[in-house]
């Protein structure tokens, strides 16, 4: 109960400062359905009390799950075991993932179902799939992460020659997307249980970071090969506006919501469930008490993830494409830049995810590495993002690519001069920093700017907003592990 408190009152302080803002905004330069407030303020306790459940079920649960994995695939040292191990460990985890499929539902609802959402879920997670199998080779056999990533982003950059602007977005999107709450604490742990069991200490510590990094690419080249193989070079698309009134349109949404986020939490959860109790059986061997409390942990990652996705997809979702709708609306088109660099600042403190990495980062580094300093690096990176890509909208002849290629080239090219356990975690960071409350939130905010500004394109110019964040903590980060190595010219870990 003492830690479940703990989580509960760190998410009351993550959640409260957008709870607060859009408060602000609706009496200064918005007035929005009330009806949207108040179902904004009752999906603010949702979020609260479920990524409380959700976190606790994570440390209890999803982690010591991966860890056992990750040492079980390190202790067969056979090469065809490991690949296998990414490629189905890879595919379960990416199609079990929340944010994915809150992100394919919006581009099939944008793309009047010109790209279904099961076909981009499955293009994704067969992405993710091979590209984990390639970071767990990596680990095991000790090959430099800035090698594995400059070869891989290259490959993306050749491929997106080919690939037309709106896939360009989305592959992009997707890739930060299917990071999130269920796949960042599995992989995370997965490369921890692998790189502990290395004898060099120090390898050890670098190799805990950039699994996700190199997974989450995964999700792009397999969106652009969709785009070049498919006769889909052009895509058209709107929002579709709804209608709410009354007591009935308060919670309505939220009844509406739990049934189907029920299934699908239960689908994504039940093949790490089904694998946890096959390897119990034939190779973890764990005590029975080891085994009811992660047992228990899967139930509050259950119950947690199903209390938040219904508080974000009912109370948060349509209220994001009012106010973004409203905002750009508004005379002064420097209000929804504004406005968009501080939401990018508060989302970025409510991501689940964001938090399990901070944790590892601090525990794996021994406190070397504090997590409030990747949290404020990861806040400000995010809100320049969100910033640029509201900047994006208002101004036509700005493309994604204008952003997107100098931004990896820059962040590659850090990578030869940063320290190298920085340049994993900025990698990782990247995917995280993209969760739940971007994919829908800040998400349906951009859609609601690019609707309202003359000349914008709704999928052009609303998606490429997560392809944004995923990129700017790779920048930030390793800016801060440059100023890290300054300051500790003797070497230590970094060395």
């Amino acid at each position: 109960m003492n830690i479940l408190w703990s989580k509960l009152l760190e998410v009351v302080y993550a959640v409260l400062p957008i709870t607060i803002i859009v408060i602000i905004l609706q009496f200064t330069l918005t007035s929005l359905d009330i009806t949207l407030i108040f179902r904004f303020l009752i999906g603010a306790i949702f979020i609260i009390i479920g990524l409380s459940i959700f976190l606790l079920g994570v440390d209890i649960g999803i982690t010591p799950i991966g860890t056992q994995l990750g040492k079980t695939i390190a202790k067969s040292n056979r090469l065809w075991i490991v690949i296998m191990a990414g490629l189905c460990l890879g595919f379960i985890i990416s199609i079990a993932e929340p944010d994915l499929h809150i992100l394919a539902g919006q581009v099939e609802m944008v793309t009047s179902n010109a790209i279904a959402k099961l076909t981009l879920v499955i293009v994704v997670s067969a992405g993710i799939a091979v590209m984990l199998a390639i970071g767990l080779i990596r680990i095991v056999h000790n090959i430099p992460l800035f090698k594995i990533l400059t070869i891989i982003y290259g490959v993306v950059f050749l491929l997106a020659l080919f690939t037309s602007p709106q896939f360009l977005a989305i592959a992009f999107d997707a890739s930060g997307a299917t990071t999130g709450a269920m796949t960042v604490p599995f992989i995370l742990a997965l490369s921890i249980g692998i790189s502990v069991m290395k004898k060099d200490s120090k390898a050890s510590e670098k190799d805990s970071f950039g699994l996700v990094a190199i997974a989450s690419v995964g999700a792009i080249i397999t969106v652009m090969l969709m785009s070049i193989f498919s006769n889909q070079s052009e895509l058209a698309g709107g929002m579709m506006e709804e209608e709410h009134h009354g007591t009935e349109a308060l919670f309505t949404p939220f009844l509406h919501e739990f049934g189907h986020i029920a299934q699908e939490v239960m689908l994504a959860l039940a093949p790490i469930v089904i694998l946890f109790f096959v390897f119990q059986k034939f190779s973890f061997k764990l005590s029975k008490e080891s085994v009811r409390k992660i047992v228990t942990g899967l139930v509050f990652t259950f119950v947690g993830l199903v209390l938040f996705l219904v508080g974000v997809n009912a109370g948060f979702m349509e209220l994001g494409t009012e106010l973004g709708y409203s905002i750009a609306s508004l005379e002064h088109k420097a209000y929804i830049v504004i406005v968009g660099l501080i939401l990018g600042i508060v989302t970025i403190l409510a991501e689940p995810a964001v938090y399990v990495l901070t944790s590892q980062i601090e525990d794996v580094t021994s406190g070397y590495v504090k997590r409030k300093l990747v949290l404020f690096t990861l806040a400000i990176g995010v809100g320049i993002a969100v910033a640029l890509s509201m900047l994006r909208i208002l101004i036509p002849e700005l493309q994604l690519w204008h952003y997107i290629l100098p931004g990896y080239l820059i962040a590659i090219a850090l990578m030869y001069i940063t320290p190298k356990l920085f340049v994993g975690i900025a990698f990782d960071s990247g995917g995280v920093a993209s969760g739940p409350m971007t994919a829908t939130f800040i998400l349906a905010f951009t859609h609601g700017a690019a609707e309202a500004i003359e000349g914008a394109d709704v999928i052009v110019d609303g998606f490429g907003m997560i392809a944004m964040v995923a990129l700017t903590p790779l920048i930030t980060l390793q800016i801060l592990g440059l100023i890290f190595k300054l300051k500790s010219r003797k070497g230590g870990m970094m060395s």
